[in-house]
């Protein structure tokens, strides 16, 4: 049983980290609306881009000069999984949902002879899967430094990705990361980026109807790679949200955890301080009746 001391220094213990935890809560939920707002300012636009994509391929269906990256290599043989995590811990289960999305795509793959190799973006998602697919990892993006994302950033990770698609390294690429959609909602989202996957709309069919200057191919090689960056930034936007909204729940439910262990910790300490008080008053009223 512990004595007196050991509890009143643990019940102190765990008041200073609750006083950590509160703090990294706040300037969670600080920071969270300032992703939220880029986040949600980023889907108007990566929705019009697909829309515009969207309608480019349909006027060019069935050509056979459509640009590589729309496409494809004509294979699927290969696999690229382009894993965007954070570069910072606490924040519950947010990076190993991630992780645990590619891993179960890997095992599909694996299980269909698919080549499979990992582009990492982020520390904590390259911890993890260093583990088992160290040997997988063809190139990791160090973000540490940077304090607010940036397009630059996107545009420095897709380049990194096209060149490796121009190189014939791959055939297919998956992003993977979280959407954020409340603070108590993320959603692990795996996303094709290469070759294009346009959702047909009806803008799409209309746009069908009009012509291109220059042609519908020049355009779409000029922004198929355009398009990859602004998937690339929209996904780590996202990210950058639901990294926030994971941290600011997971420290708010270990605030709570700590309150609660406080009072448990303080009931014992007054129950064994009255224990011992209440065996002193024996010991003295025993010696007192033995006189």
């Amino acid at each position: 049983m512990p004595s007196l001391k050991d509890l009143k220094n643990r019940i102190g213990s765990v008041k200073n980290t609750r006083k950590i935890t509160k703090a990294m809560q706040m300037v969670a939920a600080a920071k969270l609306r300032r992703a939220q707002e880029a986040a949600e300012a980023a889907r108007p636009y990566a929705d019009r881009m697909s829309a515009v994509m969207a309608g480019l391929t349909a006027a060019a269906a069935g050509s056979d000069m459509a640009p590589r990256l729309l496409a494809g290599t004509g294979d699927d043989r290969r696999h690229l999984l382009v894993v965007l995590t954070s570069e910072r811990g606490l924040a519950g289960g947010f990076n190993s949902s991630i992780v645990k999305l590619a891993r179960q795509r890997m095992a599909e793959l694996h299980a269909h002879g698919k080549e499979v190799t990992l582009l990492t973006v982020g520390k904590k998602g390259r911890e993890q899967l260093k583990r088992e697919y160290g040997e997988m990892i063809v190139h990791h993006v160090d973000l540490s430094e940077v304090k607010r994302i940036g397009y630059e950033n996107a545009r420095g990770i897709s380049n990194e990705i096209l060149e490796r698609f121009e190189a014939g390294n791959f055939d297919v690429a998956t992003l993977f990361y979280s959407r954020f959609e409340s603070v108590i909602s993320q959603v692990p989202t795996a996303r094709q980026i290469i070759p294009a996957v346009i959702e047909e709309t009806a803008e799409a069919g209309a746009s069908a109807l009009y012509d291109y200057e220059p042609d519908e191919h020049a355009i779409l090689s000029d922004l198929l790679p355009r398009s990859v960056a602004t998937q690339v930034f929209a996904a780590l936007l996202e990210n950058a949200a639901s990294e926030q909204g994971a941290r600011m729940s997971a420290m708010d439910n270990a605030t709570r955890n700590a309150g609660d262990m406080i009072d448990r910790l303080t009931t014992e300490y007054n129950r064994s301080r009255q224990a011992a008080i209440t065996k002193e008053l024996i010991e003295i009223i025993s010696g007192a009746e033995a006189l």
